[in-house]
């Protein structure tokens, strides 16, 4: 049963994809490559005062890469940069096998890829958009923090 759904999850998202085109507008761009899988992604968000009002991504790779990116564009639209990295956090804990019952439940259909942690060869497929994610957050903050120390210096 668990199967079967992760299966409709996953072809619903990966042939009927909500967030794949590109996104005009975007302020926040990262290309995300898995080149054991040949998975390669371009996310783009739209962050504004902190909150991601939008996001799709364009690109090409396997079935679980494409709908992991997908899935998690679904729940991190409308959320804080802050909820999306607690998020991401939560799918890497779910994909190493150490999430709660309780943290599960907050992943919602990206639980559906509970299964991919038995999957070696999938976990990178899984995890690509959410490292691209939190890649790009972090290349954010780093901007973030240099900007405020020129600022410093310049006092």
């Amino acid at each position: 049963m668990a199967s079967t759904f992760y299966n409709e999850i996953l072809t619903d998202h990966n042939i009927r994809p909500g967030h794949k085109y590109k996104l005009d507008g975007a302020n926040m761009v990262l290309e995300g490559v898995n080149p054991s899988c040949g998975d390669d992604i371009l996310l783009q968000l739209k962050v504004e005062n902190g909150i991601i009002t939008d996001g799709a991504f364009v690109g090409d790779g396997c079935a679980v890469s494409q709908a992991s990116c997908d899935i998690m564009l679904d729940m991190i639209i409308g959320k804080t940069t802050e909820e999306a990295k607690h998020l991401s956090g939560l799918f890497l804990k779910m994909i190493k096998g150490t999430v709660t019952e309780e943290e599960l439940e907050e992943l919602d259909e990206a639980g559906a890829l509970q299964d991919v942690s038995h999957m070696p060869a999938r976990v990178k497929c899984a995890v690509l958009g959410w490292h691209t994610m939190d890649e790009m957050f972090g290349e954010e903050e780093e901007k973030a923090k240099e900007k405020a120390k020129a600022k410093k210096n310049k006092a």
